[in-house]
C-alpha cells in the first residue's frame, strides 16, 4: 500500500492517538505474539503491507509524531505497519 493509503486506513479507525501504539514490522505475526508475551492487548490488532520501507517508516513517524505510542525498529526489512 501507499503511504496515503495507510494514514487514511489508520485515522479512520481513530483519531485519539495516545490510546494506540503503532509500529513496524517483517513479521507481524511474530511480532504480536511479542507484544502479547508483555502482556500488551493486541485485541484490537490491524496491520498493513507498506510498499516499501520508507513508507512504513514514514507512517510510522507520523504517528508517532501524532501522539501514538511507540518506538522505532522493525526488524531486517519492515513493511508491515501495525496498531493496536
Amino acid at each position: 500500500m501507499q503511504e496515503s493509503e495507510i494514514i487514511q486506513a489508520i485515522e479512520a479507525k481513530t483519531k485519539q492517538y495516545a490510546i494506540w501504539t503503532i509500529g513496524i514490522t517483517d513479521d507481524p505475526e511474530r511480532r504480536r505474539a511479542e507484544h502479547n508475551s508483555a502482556n500488551d492487548d493486541t485485541t484490537f490488532w490491524v496491520h498493513w503491507k507498506a510498499d516499501t520501507e520508507t513508507i512504513a517508516r514514514n507512517v510510522e513517524k507520523y504517528f508517532l509524531d501524532k501522539g501514538m505510542k511507540g518506538s522505532t525498529g522493525g526488524g531486517e526489512r519492515p513493511v508491515y505497519v501495525y496498531i493496536f
